[in-house]
């Protein structure tokens, strides 16, 4: 019998070794793309390349200001790891690629078992070709989600002539 672990496992090992890189003061999170069982970049959430990272200033400005989970990324320094990944590979080399991702508590280390893409995420994700996204839950589970989901009940925010106010 063989004991080895899944592929999905095997790959969300090493999103959850990726996170490690993170320098975000909230939430560390990793991801990688794969694509014909070939790792085809990685990425973790960290401020842009030359600046300073929140872990490097000592703060956080979104905790500052007391701004919840989710909510006003423009105010945070840091590109998220899909979007890292993403920006470190090619379109063509994306087309039909899983990618994975796991998030962790900053200060507990301890698995964000609610971990999802935020929309900005989704989008780059859709634009970039890749068809599922596969989400740490557990050490042993995780939740797979077709990217074509988010195009067919796409959440974004319009405007409707019902609502436009001209």
């Amino acid at each position: 019998m063989d004991n080895r672990i899944s592929k999905q496992n095997y790959y969300l090992d090493i999103a959850d070794t990726v996170l490690k890189r993170s320098t975000c003061l909230r939430r560390k999170y990793g991801a990688i793309i794969v694509r014909n069982d070939e790792i085809i970049s990685t990425g973790y959430n960290g401020a842009p390349r030359g600046r300073r990272n929140c872990s490097d200033l000592g703060g956080c400005m979104r905790e500052k200001l007391h701004i919840p989970s989710g909510e006003r990324y423009e105010l945070c320094r840091s590109v998220h790891a899909e979007a890292n990944a993403i920006i470190s590979a090619s379109r063509r080399d994306m087309i039909g690629a899983t990618i994975y991702l796991v998030g962790r508590d900053a200060r507990t280390n301890e698995l964000l078992h609610d971990a999802m893409s935020c929309s900005m995420c989704k989008r780059q994700i859709i634009n970039a070709g890749i068809d599922r996204v596969v989400i740490r839950v557990d050490e042993s589970s995780y939740r797979t989600i077709p990217v074509n989901d988010w195009i067919e009940s796409d959440d974004s925010i319009f405007i409707t002539d019902e609502t436009d106010p001209a």
